[in-house]
C-alpha cells in the first residue's frame, strides 16, 4: 500500500528516543520531511544522525529530516520549535504527533500539589499548547494529529497514579478536538501502546520490582507473561503503525483511541 506521506511535513515531539524516535523514522523513511526535538540539543543532534544514516543504507525515501530543542512544558518552546520547522518546510503541518516522557511512577500518598501540576503541564497542557500552535499549519491543506496516550486510559496501571489520570484527561479533549477540527478537515486520534521496549518502561519495570521485592527482569517477565503476544512491543512496530494513522491511508478515522499493546488489555473497546 502507497500511503502518500512522501512530500508531506510532520512533527513528532519528544522524538530523541523512545516511541517518539520510532515514529519519527517510520515517517522519514515514507518519504515525509520530518522535524524532530528533544529537550536537550545534544539527544536533537544524535537522533538525527541515526535517522540520516538510514539514507545510506537506502532504507528512506524522498523527505529531509531536520529538527530543534523542544521543552514541551515550556509555551514558549513549542512556539519557537514550530516556528523554526514552518521556516524550514513551509507554513503547512501534514501531521503532529504530540508525545512527551511520562510522570513518576507512585502511589497516591507519594505526591504533593507541585508533582500533580508538574504531571499537567507535561501530559495535558503540553497537548493544549502544542494543538494551539500548530492548528492554522494543519489547516492548510487538512492534517493529522496524533496523540500517544497508554492503555492505561481504558485500564489503569496500578502504580502509575498521575499517568493514569492526566492522559485520560488528554484523551477526553483529543475526541473532543476531534469534532471541532474535522471542519478545517483535521484529524484528531490517540495511539495508546501497552508495554514497548523503551526507557519508560525499563524504570516502571524498576518501579514494580521494588513494590514487589524481585529483580527488573523478574519484573518483566511476570508482565511479558500477561501479554498474549508474549513480548514487549519495538519501538519499530510502534512508529509503523503511527505513520499509518497520520497518512492519507487513515483518512475517514478521527476521534478515536486505538490500543497497540500485543493483546494485553481485557477490554473490548
Amino acid at each position: 500500500m502507497n500511503i502518500a506521506l512522501e512530500g508531506k511535513t510532520v512533527l513528532v515531539a519528544a522524538s530523541s528516543e523512545g516511541l517518539g524516535f520510532g515514529t519519527a523514522q517510520a515517517v522519514f523513511q515514507e518519504g515525509a520531511n520530518t522535524w524532530i526535538g528533544s529537550r536537550k540539543s545534544e539527544k536533537v543532534q544524535e537522533a538525527l544522525a541515526k535517522l540520516k544514516s538510514s539514507v545510506v543504507q537506502g532504507q528512506s525515501g524522498t523527505g529531509q529530516v531536520d529538527g530543534s530543542p523542544l521543552d514541551v512544558t515550556q509555551g514558549s518552546s513549542i512556539e519557537a520549535w514550530v516556528a523554526a520547522a514552518q521556516s524550514r518546510y513551509g507554513e503547512a503541518i501534514d501531521g503532529l504527533v504530540i508525545n512527551s516522557g511520562g510522570p513518576p511512577p507512585g502511589l497516591f500518598a507519594d505526591f504533593d500539589d507541585q508533582a500533580w501540576q508538574r504531571a499537567f503541564e507535561l501530559l495535558l497542557l503540553s497537548a493544549v499548547r502544542l494543538v494551539r500552535a500548530c492548528r492554522s499549519g494543519l489547516a492548510v491543506r487538512g492534517g493529522a494529529i496524533v496523540i500517544i496516550s497508554s492503555t492505561s486510559v481504558t485500564e489503569p496501571i496500578e502504580g502509575l497514579i498521575l499517568s493514569n489520570a492526566l492522559r485520560s484527561a488528554t484523551v477526553a479533549m483529543a475526541k473532543t478536538l476531534s469534532r471541532e477540527l474535522a471542519p478545517q478537515r483535521i484529524r484528531v486520534n490517540c495511539l495508546a501502546p501497552g508495554r514497548f521496549a523503551t526507557g519508560r518502561i525499563e524504570r516502571v519495570d524498576a518501579a514494580a520490582a521494588e513494590r514487589l521485592h524481585c529483580t527488573p527482569e523478574e519484573a518483566r517477565r511476570k508482565a511479558e507473561a500477561a501479554i498474549p503476544l508474549g513480548h514487549y512491543g519495538s519501538i519499530e512496530e510502534f512508529g509503523r503503525t503511527a505513520c499509518w494513522l497520520l497518512s492519507p491511508a487513515a483518512s475517514y478515522i478521527t476521534g478515536q483511541l486505538i490500543t497497540i499493546d500485543g493483546g494485553m488489555t481485557r477490554g473490548t473497546w
